[in-house]
């Protein structure tokens, strides 16, 4: 993957990611707004009640948007996170600022370190990134029959 980012201006590098950050944040965050209102009727609900959510949603709950942009700097606590903003119905004036500035700092960072890491751990082979896709569009393509379903069985059959 270095070999074609090497090839970009760092500009182009910190903007792809930061459109990245925010298509993927954004994506969390309604999705988070579905499962919540459509999950808490299925068999998903005791799901929706793990002490990690609640513990994410209270954390949201407390310190809103600086916890959305700060979020942005922990691997995994940022899904969760933009997650339980959705789930929590925050208001899209406080969210998407939130996310604008964290998805900044995830730019940042990922345009200094974590390409070095990238290289590092999968010595450059490309296929990690494909491995990378298929799970991100197994998941998103797991929760959009999810959340139809769900929108299906809440309609009344005239």
């Amino acid at each position: 993957m270095s070999d074609l980012v090497d090839r970009w201006p760092v500009w182009a590098v910190f903007a792809a990611f930061w459109v990245i950050a925010m298509l993927r944040s954004n994506a969390t965050y309604w999705a988070g707004r579905g499962l919540r209102a459509g999950g808490s009727r299925t068999r998903l609900a005791p799901h929706l009640d793990r002490p990690a959510v609640v513990r994410t949603e209270a954390l949201v709950s407390r310190w809103g948007a600086p916890a959305v942009a700060l979020g942005f700097l922990t691997i995994g606590v940022q899904t969760l996170v933009n997650a339980a903003a959705g789930a929590l119905r925050m208001p899209l004036a406080h969210y998407l600022p939130a996310t604008a500035v964290g998805s900044l700092l995830w730019a940042t960072l990922y345009t200094s370190v974590g390409l070095a890491v990238w290289e590092a751990v999968t010595g450059g082979a490309w296929w990690w990134l494909l491995v990378v896709v298929a799970v991100v569009g197994l998941v998103a393509g797991t929760t959009t029959w999810f959340s139809r379903a769900a929108s299906r069985r809440r309609r009344p059959t005239p």
